[in-house]
């Protein structure tokens, strides 16, 4: 079975202190990168997704540098880098393109509650077989983080939902 590993809006944004979205850490950054180094080891393809504005003002402005990546990710120059200017990671990006001949998808990111389950929702709408990798996803909350991986559970009981720790066995 072909895999992927969709890693959604890990960006800088999210690591800035001063930001309003403010939710990143460490702890979730050596997860992902375990989780890339699995996966990349298993010959999955990488896919690391980044929102951007169109607009040059706001928290994801066009060029900025909270709109990028964080720079601590393993990234190869081999990975693929779909840039998103809505919610939706399939809106108007080459998403599809580069899921030709996936059968697998495994998910990692930010905000589990907006861009990380729209995706989610939008590959299983594909027919995608889906694991979402929970401890290596966060949002702004516990409270909306447990709500909505409960109802991805209850919604689409077929997404496998798995701790990294449980993902690598």
């Amino acid at each position: 079975m072909k895999t992927a590993l969709v890693i959604v809006d890990v960006q800088n944004e999210y690591f800035d202190k001063k930001s309003d979205y403010f939710c990143g850490n460490e702890t979730l950054i050596r997860k992902i990168n375990r989780l890339i180094d699995f996966c990349r080891k298993n010959n999955s393809k990488i896919i690391f997704i980044r929102h951007e504005e169109q607009s040059e003002t706001g928290p994801f402005a066009k060029n900025s540098k909270n709109s990028e990546i964080i720079s601590e990710l393993h990234k190869n120059n081999s990975d693929a880098i779909i840039t998103k200017y809505k919610v939706s990671s399939f809106y108007n990006t080459n998403i599809e393109k580069e899921l030709q001949g996936v059968e697998k998808i495994i998910v990692a990111g930010i905000l589990t509650n907006l861009c990380v389950r729209m995706f989610v929702e939008e590959a299983y709408d594909r027919d995608f077989k889906i694991a979402v990798i929970k401890d290596c996803c966060v949002t702004l909350n516990k409270k909306i983080q447990k709500y909505t991986f409960d109802d991805i559970a209850l919604t689409r009981p077929e997404v496998e939902q798995k701790n990294l720790a449980e993902f690598l066995k």
